[in-house]
């Protein structure tokens, strides 16, 4: 007679932290990047506003010229060989991430429409059966006003969950962005289907 067991409650994982997560990879500017260095940090909320410290993130983005480190990137702007353009960090038992980066310049989108500088943002957290995918622009950057992606979200409380505000830096440290990413409810940030 076969043995009969309970299907486990939760999903497998996450792993992250146990061969994902390599610290180095927070920072895209190691090999001496140019551009402006910036900071991008903030925490990974649930719908309740609690932290998640076992989520991961993922950013991927143009160079300070607005070109991509990907051979379908046929831009005639320079490459930077200093920069990788992808990062990915873990996040505290806080929620709690950071990111060292520079700021992207723009980059044409469909039509070769001109789009905002932006970071592309993947998480993936316990729970999830599929990662999400969201951007981040930067709330002090005056081409969000024709952005053609910002310009399809119609709600002004939600394109504002895609913005990274600047915070206050202390002096002689770089400038620093806050993206807090709510997973769902009040706040929720805007996702993408992709």
């Amino acid at each position: 007679m076969p043995v009969r067991t309970t299907t486990a409650s939760q999903t497998i994982g996450p792993f992250f932290h146990d061969g994902l997560d390599h610290p180095a990879w927070s920072d895209l500017t190691a090999g001496g990047a140019l551009g402006q260095k910036i900071r991008i940090e903030g925490r990974v909320l649930d719908g309740d506003g609690q932290p998640i410290g076992d989520a991961m993130i993922e950013i991927w983005q143009a160079n300070a010229a607005g070109r991509y480190d990907h051979p379908e990137d046929s831009q005639a702007k320079p490459l930077d060989p200093n920069f990788r353009g992808f990062g990915r960090v873990g996040t505290a038992k806080d929620g709690f991430y950071r990111f060292t980066t520079i700021r992207p310049g723009p980059v044409p989108g469909r039509g070769n429409a001109m789009q905002a500088p932006h970071i592309n943002v993947t998480i993936f957290a316990r729970g999830l059966l599929k990662r999400l995918v969201t951007r981040v622009y930067f709330a002090d950057e005056p081409a969000n006003a024709a952005d053609p992606v910002l310009g399809t979200i119609e709600d002004p409380s939600l394109r504002r969950t895609l913005m990274a505000e600047a915070s206050v830096a202390k002096s002689g440290s770089l400038p620093i962005y806050r993206f807090d990413i709510v997973l769902q409810g009040k706040g929720e940030t805007v996702f993408f289907d992709v």
